[in-house]
């Protein structure tokens, strides 16, 4: 059986939620800072203006980034600006723990992106596609830092796959 076209990129799974929860909290801001102003009787045409801002800058700020793959590639876009690497020409993995843990990479193109490890945790696609690149890397011999990143990240989503699978089916 032959394929059609190209296949579709990977893309986070739970985006869309994420995103719907941004604007869902953007709109009841909206609606309850005009709700407050026109009862005090202080709401004017500006004003209204001030608020829709506002209420699209928290929506701008709530927005995660959407994090898409395909063969030899990571994306991720925000409402600013979209950055791509080439996984299977990667240099460099770096990640960074604390309150906000987050994942560094960077290839021979001199492009650079930063994700939250959550999202391949959550996006098994996503993961598979960064992870035959990064094995492409290896076998090039573009990747010299990270290596170790990379598999301990691995074995960390592999544990939690197989954590959620045992609380599916009752064994744990």
């Amino acid at each position: 059986m032959e394929r059609s076209g190209p296949a579709a990129p990977a893309g986070d799974r739970h985006w869309r939620g994420s995103a719907r929860l941004a604007v869902s909290c953007a709109l009841v801001f909206c609606t309850m800072a005009l709700l407050v102003d026109w009862d005090a009787g202080s709401l004017t045409p500006l004003r209204a203006l001030l608020w829709f801002t506002l209420s699209a800058a928290v929506c701008a700020i709530l927005l995660p980034p959407r994090v898409s793959a395909g063969p030899g590639w990571l994306a991720v876009r925000t409402p600013w600006r979209r950055r791509i690497v080439r996984t299977n020409a990667l240099t460099a993995v770096r990640q960074y723990d604390g309150v906000s843990s987050h994942l560094v990479l960077r290839d021979t193109f001199g492009n650079r992106l930063e994700l939250d490890p959550r999202i391949l945790a959550a996006s098994p696609l996503l993961w598979h596609e960064l992870d035959t690149g990064v094995r492409h890397s290896l076998d090039r011999g573009t990747l010299r830092l990270g290596a170790d990143v990379m598999e301990r990240l691995g074995h960390r989503i592999d544990d939690e796959t197989v954590q959620a699978v045992l609380r599916a089916s009752g064994l744990s």
